[in-house]
Formats: C-alpha cells, sequence, structure tokens
C-alpha cells in the first residue's frame, strides 16, 4: 500500500492543477495570461480527469492487493 501513496498525491495535485487551469480557461478566475484563453478550457478538464484516473487506481489498486505475506 505505501508505494500506492505517491499516485493518490500525483493524482491529487493534478487534479486541483486541472481545476484551476479549467476555470482560468473558462474566464471564471481572472488574473492571468491564462485567464480566458480556449487552450486552458481545454487543457485543463484533460488533466483533472487524468488526476481522477490517477485517484482510483491508487485507491482501488491497493485494495486489491490486499496485505502481503511476510518474507
Amino acid at each position: 500500500m505505501k508505494r500506492m501513496w505517491w499516485i493518490l498525491i500525483l493524482g491529487v495535485i493534478l487534479l486541483l492543477v486541472g481545476a484551476i487551469w479549467t476555470l482560468q480557461g473558462l474566464n471564471v478566475l481572472g488574473g492571468s495570461a491564462m485567464s480566458g484563453s480556449p487552450l486552458w478550457a481545454t487543457v485543463g478538464p484533460i488533466v483533472l480527469v487524468v488526476g481522477v484516473i490517477l485517484i482510483v487506481v491508487s485507491i482501488f489498486g491497493a485494495r486489491r492487493r490486499g496485505p502481503r505475506p511476510p518474507a
């Protein structure tokens, strides 16, 4: 299970970054060069979905493996 933590952390980071980029691309969050740009309105949701996939993989991958027998 310890090996899956970095995937979970990376997924959360990508989810947050993707959400911010989406909101900036849609001009909901202003004050940046990315505000109102269709590029970031497209890239943001893609990054957000990748983050969600990594989170799901880290959670269900850890459950599926279960505890390892002692070596």
